[in-house]
């Protein structure tokens, strides 16, 4: 059963996103980053490669020839990939294939109505019995 992480007060959130998926990438673990549109997926794609804290992150939209050789995948829409290690959810819903992944990471900024629409997702996940954790980034860092 998938593995819930939501991380709280996560901004700048395509930021935290960043390190988080350089973080998960160290584990040797595939990453599928499930963005809300184009603009997001490919601003997020401009994050990782020159994120120079990071270092490099080797990285394709889904769409592209080398996408299943690489250890990020970026989407906006959802779409089969070559893994199902952990998924990034940069959207205000809850991915419709979620549960395909070992992992789900649920990013939640600092605004109400983004803080409102996670707790939506957080009861979808609890309701249907799968193990949620938190981390709240304003104790913690990244």
């Amino acid at each position: 059963m998938t593995r819930i992480d939501f991380y709280s007060n996560a901004e700048p959130k395509l930021q935290v996103a960043c390190r988080l998926v350089a973080k998960i990438i160290q584990q040797q673990l595939r990453v599928f980053v499930y963005a809300p549109d184009e603009n997001t997926a490919r601003t997020f794609d401009e994050l990782l490669r020159t994120c120079q804290a990071i270092g490099f992150v080797p990285r394709h939209m889904a769409h592209h020839a080398l996408s299943s050789e690489t250890p990020v995948v970026i989407a906006c829409e959802d779409v089969e990939i070559a893994h199902h290690q952990v998924m990034v959810n940069l959207r205000a819903d809850s991915p419709p294939s979620f549960s395909r992944f070992e992992r789900l990471v649920e990013l939640v900024g600092t605004g109400d109505d983004e803080r409102q629409l996670a707790r939506s997702r957080f009861r979808f996940y609890r309701d249907r019995g799968y193990e949620i954790n938190h981390y709240d980034l304003s104790k913690a860092s990244v």
